[in-house]
């Protein structure tokens, strides 16, 4: 597969991979708003401290934030941040992104391993996924400097690495959501499966990002080892 990640491959495969990440978050989007329609006893913000208190957890502020779908648990200062869409909105699909993020911050508080390791590696992962491909192509032009390949090609694996990480925190947070979520009564159990739904779908996206990551990486092991 490496020998044989020739351009042509790789631009197929990019594509195929972007047109199937705009459809993953076309239906994404598509759910949220369907189900945002579909009434909850609680409004995400009710439903994160209801989780929260659950799981003995009381340092977790609660806030909200701008745009869609943007919700987020920043383990840095411990703020579980909600969109506005989700924050005061009491239905299934507010309740269900609301519970995800609250499962993120419960795996802060118990110290999941995985999370630990994508916090200690995601600000070195932005940094190589910006030069990765400086070195690659610096390498390319200066032969002379050929080991820049190398270098650009162990910074990728740096980025791929987190995102191999990223999938674990994430199914794992959606686990905790659905179980949480039943456990407390957040949405009657005719919801369930809708909740269930919508956090199978935002999954989804994250596979595809690896999946992207994955062939960029071919392509670079491809172009190292041609220059071998």
């Amino acid at each position: 597969m490496i020998n044989g990640m020739t351009a042509g491959v790789y631009y197929i495969l990019t594509i195929g991979l972007l047109i199937m990440s705009l459809i993953i978050s076309a239906r994404v989007k598509s759910l949220f708003r369907k189900y945002s329609s579909v009434s909850a006893p609680f409004t995400g913000r009710q439903a994160a401290e209801r989780i929260l208190r659950a799981n003995g957890i009381y340092d977790v502020a609660i806030t909200g934030v701008g745009g869609t779908l943007t919700d987020n648990y920043s383990p840095m200062n411990k703020t579980l941040n909600l969109s506005e869409n989700v924050i005061d909105t009491a239905s299934v699909a507010a309740v269900a992104i609301a519970a995800h993020e609250s499962g993120h911050a419960i795996q802060h508080a118990e110290g999941y391993f995985p999370l630990k390791i994508r916090k200690t590696l995601v600000p070195a992962a932005n940094i190589c996924s910006r030069f990765s491909y400086i070195f690659v192509l610096l390498g390319l032009f200066f032969q002379q400097f050929s080991v820049l390949i190398d270098i650009g090609v162990i910074m990728f694996a740096v980025v791929v690495f987190v995102h191999l990480v990223t999938m674990p925190v994430e199914l794992n947070a959606s686990r905790r959501a659905l179980a949480n979520m039943e456990s407390l009564g957040l949405v009657s159990s005719d919801s369930e499966g809708i909740a269930r739904k919508l956090l199978n779908a935002a999954a989804l996206t994250y596979f595809v990002a690896l999946a992207s990551v994955l062939v960029q990486f071919l392509r670079l092991l491809s172009l190292a080892r041609r220059r071998n």
